[in-house]
């Protein structure tokens, strides 16, 4: 995701991924042909995406992380994302993930 290297970020995941956001389910994604879709948009709309690992453990086949993405869209406007990935692991790869990523909110000036 930091190198923004579309291919190897899809090998790490699963054919079958299911990746599913509790809070906008709408968003839910089944395949890592559809990780490439999405995530090849991502880059595209926002092409200096930085993404911290703030933390991270792995129990047996289930992993846990917390994020913040940042960088500017094409338009500009501001993108800051922070939140939790909770995923499954198999073989390797990742299996599932349920997604808890939200927008940061800006403080007044």
């Amino acid at each position: 995701m930091i190198a923004h290297d579309i291919d190897a970020f899809v090998n790490c995941f699963a054919n079958d991924f299911v990746g599913e956001q509790p809070l906008h389910p709408k968003q839910n994604v089944t395949g890592a042909e559809q990780v490439r879709k999405n995530w090849t948009g991502i880059f595209a709309q926002v092409p200096d995406l930085q993404a911290k690992l703030i933390a991270h453990t792995i129990a047996g086949d289930m992993g846990w992380s917390e994020w913040h993405w940042q960088g500017k869209h094409i338009n500009s406007t501001e993108f800051n994302m922070r939140g939790v990935v909770i995923v499954g692991l198999r073989e390797n790869t990742i299996a599932w993930a349920r997604l808890y990523m939200e927008p940061v909110e800006s403080l007044p000036e």
